[in-house]
Parts: structure tokens; C-alpha cells; sequence
């Protein structure tokens, strides 16, 4: 749902919650600030002009990467994808730049990233507007997945970063007590990360902070479906370093990059690179871990998910989990690694949860938020007081997304909203699923089985705790799930017994805090010789 827009119905609470989340995070983390010799240091980055009122859009025939708005269409802009030469030059200067950077003292650091801190508080407005205009999503999806998050990030490393790079002291045994052991953490050199397009903002700043805190350098290569984007937001980080007197390497130390996928594997086998984090599906991991393997470079993946959310009979309060289980599903237009995928009830849940679901999933709102702030948004016939729901990336996935609902309705699940791509009448030349809700969903469908990355809720029957753990485990997928229910005994029973890295209880996702690792199980593949 739009922030900028009141609802007038008692279900639109997610403007409200997008002007709640954007002032409390100001204020929080405005009041932390003290006087210090590292207190942030002001400084500005021009934005787009893609974010100012009233931009309408251009029209492109170039062969280049073209950048464009997927909830309306417009161009954005157009950018030169990297070629072998340019990835070559850009380790070199990054290695050049590390060399000095890795001199730097945690306080000097920690006024990089309070200036960035204080920069991200400050603009968030234009952040916001460029994250949405170029994934598509709504201004509380990216209100709270792509500032509040950074900006948790940014502060906890401020916080605690020195502290868990200080050196430790390791025990001896008996024959060596006369020695004395320690771990020293020293920077890596050149860190790299591939990242996905789904939060631009957050997936590029996130391995930035990591690295120069911990003195490296970083290039970062992004998604070509944001690449415009993510331009602005490594301006953001340059100047934080120019600003702190870094600016004569600034543009070296922190770099993004866009290739075609032809390319991207010079870049991922670099010899040059130390470390490798990669955001994304696993077919494209297997590609990647087995390009850094030729330089033997740690690779760290984080990849899909199906998670499910276990509705057990003593639920308390079905109503606000109903709410929480919309904002699972289909937060960033269902375009969310940790997104709820499946809604596991049992038996006394179920048919209230349905009915409580069904007649607010038929009412969700598709379309631009940023369209709606518009001048002239006024004055178009039909235009929704609020949008709830943001645009898909593209329509790539759309086709096997129907031929997968059509496949379950075939085989008995009941097809209550959606199900198929949305025109949008506003903006027909966006990307749009039509949120869906699909119930009588069984384990042996293919869309139980499959990540779906969209809109679409699908709810499940299981008659006891122990098939409901059974169901959630039947996937090849284990990253994270959801529990919600009274009795500390089936709660504690599905936390021991469901295959994820992690689990919320009675929440959705809130083990995503910098304070927690993160993580999944299982989705390995046996290779047969």
C-alpha cells in the first residue's frame, strides 16, 4: 500500500505503518547520535532525475542494458554492461585502493558508515523512490525491506563491528603453557558479491558495509534488472568516503557492476578476488561455485526458499495472524527469499483462516505507488486510493506461474482469487500477477514444490501437529518457517523437528535481525557418477 495515501477502509493499515516505520526509524536512530570525533560528516549525492515529481520517461533503441520502471513501463536508462577488460581494471584499482584503505582505524571507519547512516535517515524519501522505480515495489515494501534494514545494519556494525574483529586469545595445553595464542582478523583484500534484484538498495549496501568495516575493498556486481539503481546507491556510499577524506580512491574501493551473463564468469573465477557472496537461485549458484571453484575462492550462497507457516488449532487471535500471514506472502509482491510460500493449518484453523484470507486477498490493490504521487494522479478515472501490492520484475516467470496453478486446480485445489497475469488498466505496459489465493493445496502438487517468487497464497490441510512439521518438511528446501499457536509443547515440537536454518514463532520472519545468522538447510543434490 502506498504511504503517501490514507486508507479509509479499517484493512488499510499499511500506509500508517509505512509513515510509523519511517519516523520511528528516523527518530531512533537521530537520537542515537552523540558528539564524538567520529560523529558523522554531512555530505550530498545528486539524485536521479528519474526521482524528481513529475519526470514522465524516455524512449531507448539502444542494444545496451535497458533499465526501465517495471510497474509502468517508463525507460529509465540505458547502461554499458562490463566487459572482460573493465573487470580486470576494476580488481586492479580496488586491490590499489585496499592497500590503503586497510590502514585506516576502526573510528575512521565508523565515520564512514555513521555518514552514511545519517545520509540514508535524511533521504530516504529519494532511496525509497529509486528502489521502487526500479523493482516495482510499493513504499512500505520499501520502507521497511530496503531502509530499515540498512540502516539496523549500518548501526549495529557502528556498534558492535570493532568488538567482534578485535584479536582473541585461544587456550594451550600442558606442554605449550608457556605460549600464548591468538586470532588476529585481517582484511581479505578484494570482496565480491552478486546480488539479486529484488531489494537493490539493501542486497548492494549490505556485503559494502561488511567490507569496509573490516578493511577490504568491494565490487559488487548487480542484477541487470536494477542496474540504474544501483548506480545511485554506490554514488551513495562514495560519497560517505569522499566527504571523509577518502575521495581519492573512493571511486576504486567500493565499485558495482552490471554484465551480461556471458561475462559473468570472469568475474566470478577472478583470481583477484577473495571472497564471494552470491544472492540468488540455486541452478545459477552451481554456475557460480563452480566458476570461483577455478581460483579456489570461498564462496557464501544464499538462496531460495519455500517456506511455510504452521497454523496450529489454539491459535489465539486468527485475525492478526491473518495479517501477518498477507504481509508474509506477499510483501514485495511475493518477491521475498524469506516470503511465506505455503500456509500449513490445521483442521479448527483452516476454515476461519479461509474466510478471513479470501475476501481480502480478492480486494488487494495492484499497481504503482509512485504513480499515485503524481501530479496528475488526480485526475486519471479509476486510479485506486492506495496500492497494496507492487509490480513483478518481469513477466518471465508468468507463463509457468499459471501453468502451475492450472496444474494444482486439475489435480482438486480451489482457485479463489487471481491465477493469472494482470493487465493493469493504468499501466498496461507493467508487470503484474494478480494476487491469488489458491486453497486445498496438497504436498504432491508441483506448485507445493516449486519457489513461486509471487503473489500467490497457497493454503494446506493437515490434520495433526506432527503431519503439519511433515508437510513443511516435504520440499527440498529448508531455509526459514513460521509457527503460530499457544501450546509451548507443539510450538517447541515444530522448532525441534522442522528442516529450516531458521524458524519465527508466532511472527513472521524476525529472525532477519543483524544480530542473528542466517541461514538455510538442506538443497543439496545427489550426483550420480
Amino acid at each position: 500500500m502506498d504511504a503517501t495515501t490514507l486508507p479509509q477502509d479499517p484493512n488499510g493499515l499499511q500506509a500508517y505503518l509505512a509513515l510509523a516505520a519511517a519516523a520511528l526509524t528516523s527518530l531512533f536512530f537521530l537520537a542515537w547520535y552523540s558528539y564524538d570525533a567520529e560523529a558523522a560528516v554531512d555530505y550530498s549525492v545528486e539524485p536521479p532525475e528519474q526521482c524528481l515529481p513529475g519526470w514522465k520517461g524516455t524512449v531507448s533503441g539502444s542494444d545496451k542494458i535497458q533499465c526501465y520502471a517495471p510497474a509502468t513501463g517508463q525507460f529509465l536508462d540505458q547502461i554499458t554492461p562490463a566487459t572482460k577488460e573493465d573487470i580486470d581494471n576494476a580488481v586492479a584499482r580496488a586491490k590499489e585502493a585496499q592497500k590503503e584503505w586497510k590502514k585506516t582505524t576502526f573510528s575512521e571507519r565508523r565515520q564512514v558508515l555513521k555518514s552514511i547512516l545519517k545520509f540514508v535517515l535524511e533521504n530516504q524519501q529519494t532511496i525509497s523512490t529509486a528502489a521502487c522505480l526500479d523493482s516495482g515495489k510499493t513504499r512500505v515494501d520499501s520502507g521497511f525491506g530496503e531502509i530499515l534494514v540498512t540502516a539496523e545494519k549500518l548501526k549495529w556494525t557502528i556498534d558492535h563491528g570493532e568488538k567482534a574483529l578485535r584479536p582473541e586469545s585461544r587456550p594451550t595445553n600442558f606442554l605449550m603453557m608457556y605460549k600464548k595464542n591468538e586470532v588476529r582478523w585481517e582484511p581479505l583484500g578484494v570482496v565480491a558479491a552478486c546480488v539479486s534484484w529484488n531489494y537493490p538498495f539493501h542486497n548492494l549496501i549490505g556485503p559494502i558495509i561488511s567490507a569496509l568495516f573490516s578493511g577490504n575493498a568491494a565490487i559488487v556486481k548487480v542484477s541487470e534488472q536494477t542496474a540504474w539503481s544501483s548506480q545511485y546507491f554506490t554514488r551513495v556510499v562514495h560519497g560517505a568516503l569522499s566527504a571523509c577524506g577518502y575521495g581519492a580512491y573512493a571511486s576504486s574501493l567500493v565499485q558495482s557492476i552490471v554484465t551480461w551473463p556471458d561475462i559473468a564468469g570472469h568475474f566470478t573465477s577472478h583470481p583477484g578476488i577473495s571472497h564471494l557472496t552470491f544472492i540468488g537461485s540455486r541452478p545459477v549458484a552451481h554456475k557460480v561455485c563452480e566458476s570461483a571453484a577455478k581460483a579456489l575462492i570461498p564462496v557464501c550462497v544464499e538462496l531460495g526458499g519455500k517456506d511455510a507457516a504452521i497454523i496450529l488449532d489454539d491459535v489465539r487471535n486468527l485475525e492478526k495472524v491473518g495479517h501477518i500471514l498477507l504481509r508474509g506472502v506477499f510483501q514485495a509482491a511475493g518477491q521475498n527469499c524469506i516470503g511465506i510460500e505455503r500456509v500449513v493449518a490445521l483442521p479448527q484453523a483452516y476454515d476461519k483462516l479461509l474466510a478471513f484470507l479470501t475476501p481480502r486477498i480478492r480486494a488487494l490493490r495492484s499497481g504503482s505507488a509512485l504513480a499515485l504521487e503524481s501530479p496528475d494522479a488526480a485526475k486519471i478515472d479509476g486510479a485506486p486510493e492506495a496500492i497494496d501490492v507492487g509490480a513483478s520484475i518481469s513477466a518471465a516467470s508468468f507463463d509457468t506461474l499459471e501453468a502451475l496453478i492450472a496444474d494444482a486446480v486439475a489435480q482438486g485445489a480451489t482457485l479463489l482469487a487471481g491465477g493469472a497475469r494482470y493487465t493493469h488498466p493504468l499501466h498496461p505496459q507493467g508487470h503484474y500477477f494478480a494476487p491469488t489465493l489458491l486453497a486445498d493445496v496438497t504436498p504432491s502438487m508441483r506448485i507445493a514444490q516449486t519457489e513461486c517468487f509471487a503473489p500467490i497464497f497457497l493454503l494446506m490441510h493437515a490434520p495433526s501437529v506432527a503431519a503439519a512439521v511433515a508437510i513443511a518438511n516435504a520440499t527440498e528446501y529448508g531455509l526459514g518457517a513460521s509457527v503460530f499457536g499457544n501450546r509451548r509443547a507443539d510450538l517447541e515440537f515444530v522448532v525441534d523437528n522442522v528442516e529450516s536454518g531458521m524458524v519465527s514463532v508466532n511472527d513472521f520472519a524476525v529472525y532477519y535481525a543483524v544480530q542473528l545468522p542466517f541461514g538455510g538447510v538442506k538443497g543439496r543434490i545427489a550426483f550420480l557418477a
